[in-house]
């Protein structure tokens, strides 16, 4: 993680957390309670801030952590 004002999902196991959900990308905005162009850059592996990412994966149910993209992901 070069900047700590932003994350970034692993795209892949994003898809994979909403797949074990059962969830849209339209419902996890519900769920989350930030907006769809927020989720939608999660979703598509670009940064957010830290607070978005971590209600995203509280709505998930997954540790923040198993979403994260590594630099040995990159």
């Amino acid at each position: 993680m070069k900047n700590v004002n932003s994350l970034k999902a692993n795209k892949q196991k994003i898809a994979i957390a909403m797949a074990r959900a059962c969830i849209t990308r339209n419902e996890l905005v519900e769920n989350a309670g930030v907006g769809l162009n927020q989720v939608k850059a999660m979703v598509e592996g670009r940064g957010v801030r830290p607070c978005t990412f971590g209600k995203v994966c509280k709505a998930l149910n997954v540790d923040p952590m198993e979403l994260i993209e590594t630099e040995s992901e990159v």
